[in-house]
């Protein structure tokens, strides 16, 4: 009797861990002694601990085969889990550097996007969400200063656009800038210099600077600076010259504004300038191709699953005789345009084969100011052309001048063909 009565805490834990509450009555009767039975009935304290902590290592057990089935799931092995583990505490415990623990997750998250083989899928931290921003809708806070570092590690004033902080702080072309805010530019990895100088519109930067051997600091207001997507020009009493930078969110407005006021200038021909065009919104490039493509599809988008969505022009405004100018760095929205004007012979397409990206991104919103960039489609030309790695070939390959680079051999053998449509 008293053998029975000094049963172990393990023993105890087990009987409470494989018989649950309902079925205590049916346990007590066919495997416990009689003497037992009533303990079961009526808990002591100490045996309603016992029950509680078999129940907390049931739902132990159940949470690990949960998560263990989840590893196994996301990375297709039952070792996810372990390997997932493992790799963490050698990493964290190990590493001479020990990386800070959001750092080490961070990377994780870019790792997992890099692991589509999508160079367009992108993880995108807080700061790069912010860039992002500012690149399609083509406004930032800063000074409106353009930087020059073509002499290597010494950076210099490139230009200051006109009208904006830098030009009426009196900043200079050729000015060598020595430090931002106290920091030398020694201190500061290229990549960076561009965000010390920007920051909140209505903080000041300043900047030491060189000029003609006498060293001066600087303190400018930083504003918010829209920058121009769109420049153009009469090249002679017929002939317009229309230079896309990019296609952002203001761009279609820009576009339309230049394109009037051109054609109120006698404008009949046009040479549009897709040079060096990295892309950008494909909604823009389809408010673009209704001045330029006639009716019918601009571009179709084809998802993983097949389906299709055509983006139209809806010919609402007479076409004029065409040249369009690309490289190798129109990418994205700028070959859109071209591969349309190319494929409905709307004008002619001049210069270097495209770079070759025909597939399409979205930007999922984070749950922290962050995001990921992922490709969702392929984009087809009206001819059902898909360019994604191949490029738009133009009509007539010009390539730029090795002689004199200042020479632009492509602009000049754009206007004699278009005056020829």
């Amino acid at each position: 009797m008293e053998d029975k009565k000094k049963k172990s805490n393990w023993i105890r834990i087990k009987e409470y861990l494989f018989i649950s509450e309902k079925h205590d009555e049916a346990y007590t009767t066919m495997e416990m002694s009689k003497e037992v039975a009533p303990k079961i009935e009526q808990l002591s304290f100490k045996d309603r601990i016992y029950k509680l902590i078999g129940k907390l290592i049931k739902l132990l057990i159940v949470f690990l085969i949960m998560l263990t089935g989840f590893f196994w799931y996301i990375s297709g092995s039952p070792l996810g889990l372990a390997k997932f583990g493992y790799t963490y505490y050698i990493t964290t415990q190990w590493a001479m550097d020990s990386p800070s623990k959001e750092e080490l997750f961070v990377n994780m998250l870019k790792g997992l996007a890099k692991g589509t083989h999508d160079k367009h899928t992108v993880y995108l931290d807080k700061e790069d969400m912010k860039a992002l921003e500012m690149h399609t809708s083509s406004t930032y806070s800063g000074i409106g200063l353009l930087l020059d570092f073509s002499d290597g590690k010494v950076l210099k004033v490139g230009a200051t656009m006109e009208g904006q902080p830098a030009e009426a702080a009196g900043l200079q072309k050729g000015d060598q800038i020595l430090a931002i805010d106290g920091t030398p530019i020694s201190d500061i990895e290229k990549e960076e210099v561009a965000n010390h100088i920007r920051g909140e519109a209505g903080t000041f930067v300043v900047l030491r600077i060189l000029r003609s051997g006498e060293e001066q600091e600087i303190s400018i207001e930083r504003k918010t600076i829209v920058m121009p997507t769109v420049r153009g020009k009469m090249l002679d009493d017929s002939v317009g010259y229309i230079r896309l930078t990019q296609f952002a969110e203001k761009t279609v407005d820009e576009f339309t504004k230049i394109y009037e006021d051109l054609q109120a200038k006698g404008m009949k021909r046009l040479v549009l300038d897709l040079r060096d065009n990295p892309g950008g919104l494909i909604t823009t490039a389809h408010g673009i191709g209704q001045y330029l493509i006639p009716k019918g599809p601009i571009v179709t988008v084809q998802t993983r699953k097949g389906r299709n969505s055509a983006y139209m022009s809806r010919g609402d405004h007479s076409l004029m005789p065409l040249v369009v100018l690309i490289n190798g760095n129109s990418a994205s929205a700028s070959e859109i345009i071209a591969g349309a004007v190319q494929d409905t012979k709307s004008g002619i397409i001049v210069g270097t084969k495209s770079y070759g990206k025909g597939t399409v991104q979205s930007v999922v919103q984070g749950l922290d100011e962050e995001g990921l960039k992922i490709t969702i489609a392929r984009y087809h030309t009206p001819n059902d052309r898909v360019i994604d790695g191949i490029g738009i070939i133009p009509d007539e390959i010009v390539e730029p001048s090795k002689a004199n680079p200042e020479e632009d051999v492509q602009l000049e053998r754009a206007v004699e063909i278009v005056k020829t449509l």
